[in-house]
């Protein structure tokens, strides 16, 4: 009986951890201090807060970086084009210049290395004879026909001769020195100079030819095979080595050209401009660029 008393007077005991258990009327009551629960409370929401803050500050930076480099895209294209549009003028200016230096009056060949550099493609005229014991052959070349290269523009195939530029030394007697001459373009199957004997020329005459200065081996040109005569790129160093000559070299005019003989005028002077082309595709791509990052970025539309 005393126990069944205790128990409906409700008869309170403390348990660990700061929770009072008591018992009134056959059902327990649990009371939580109120003190704990809201400790617990705000240590969780300063977590989860400091939590939310770091990821969105990393959040904010990664978009940051991932904006301004992307803006990097227009910005690079439109200083390629402005640098392209640079270029183009330097290149007209250098092609009206090429122009207007082999369409000018021939001039008495000088014989100074220095005068040299700086006369290439400038006509010069000179009187002598040629020396055919001493014929080089560069190749394989195609002809030089502007009126040809005309037709078979937009053409898959062209039509151009295939074959070797004739280098003969040719002795200038009022300069008393022997140069190399560029006598010009002769099929593959006359090479051999006992094919074209017509034109091997044996008088004295007067010519004229555009000075030539030596140039380097471009990628994939084959070296020169100086035993067997067959030279790919000019080097005036070896050939002047090779036919005992001074290291001066001349493309001979068409006007040289006789019967039977390598047809003159060889000489391409035309240079690539294709920076009409760069100038469209890079300030192409500046606009198209900027455009998205505008919308992507001011405007925040989604792609």
């Amino acid at each position: 009986m005393m126990g069944w008393g205790r128990l409906l007077l409700g008869a309170s005991c403390q348990i660990p951890n700061g929770l009072v258990r008591r018992k009134s009327f056959g059902y327990p009551l649990i009371k939580v201090h109120s003190g704990l629960i809201q400790q617990n409370k705000e240590i969780c929401l300063r977590l989860c807060k400091h939590r939310s803050t770091t990821a969105a500050s990393a959040k904010s930076e990664e978009d940051v970086v991932f904006k301004w480099g992307l803006f990097l895209i227009p910005v690079t294209t439109f200083f390629l084009g402005t640098w392209q549009v640079q270029r183009r003028k330097w290149k007209l200016k250098l092609i009206a210049d090429l122009e207007s230096r082999t369409a000018s009056e021939p001039i008495s060949l000088p014989i100074d290395p220095m005068e040299l550099k700086e006369l290439e493609y400038r006509p010069v005229k000179v009187r002598g004879y040629f020396d055919h014991s001493k014929e080089l052959y560069v190749l394989p070349r195609s002809m030089v026909d502007p009126e040809q290269e005309a037709r078979d523009a937009g053409k898959l195939i062209s039509s151009a001769k295939i074959g070797a530029n004739v280098i003969t030394p040719f002795h200038c007697t009022d300069l008393g020195v022997t140069i190399l001459v560029n006598r010009g373009f002769v099929p593959k199957k006359k090479v051999n100079p006992e094919t074209r004997l017509k034109g091997q020329i044996q008088d004295e005459i007067d010519l004229v030819g555009l000075v030539r200065l030596s140039e380097t081996r471009k990628p994939f040109v084959p070296e020169n095979n100086i035993e067997k005569n067959l030279w790919h790129y000019r080097d005036l160093e070896a050939m002047a080595r090779v036919t005992g000559t001074q290291p001066i070299f001349i493309d001979a005019d068409f006007r040289s050209t006789v019967p039977g003989g390598p047809i003159g005028g060889q000489t391409r002077v035309t240079l690539r401009n294709e920076h009409l082309q760069y100038i469209v595709t890079w300030y192409g791509l500046c606009a198209a660029t900027s455009y998205l990052w505008y919308r992507k970025f001011i405007q925040k539309i989604p792609f």
